[in-house]
């Protein structure tokens, strides 16, 4: 990765953090990545949404079935 998509992603990321995305870096890379790409970023954000629903029922299922 070059200095300034270094630079970008680090301006990304802090401002990623002051909206309380709760993305970290190399997730946010890889956003940034794919909508550089062409991927429409509702749909992404969609996606991401999606997945951290499934992720917090998954949790739950795991710690409610834990003895």
């Amino acid at each position: 990765m070059n200095e300034r998509a270094r630079e970008t992603l680090e301006l990304a990321y802090r401002m990623s953090n002051l909206l309380k995305t709760g993305l970290d870096r190399s997730t946010l890379a890889v956003v940034m990545a794919l909508t550089e790409q062409g991927v429409n970023p509702e749909a992404l954000a969609a996606v991401v949404k999606e997945l951290r629903r499934e992720a917090a029922a998954l949790r739950s299922v795991s710690f409610s079935s834990a003895p």
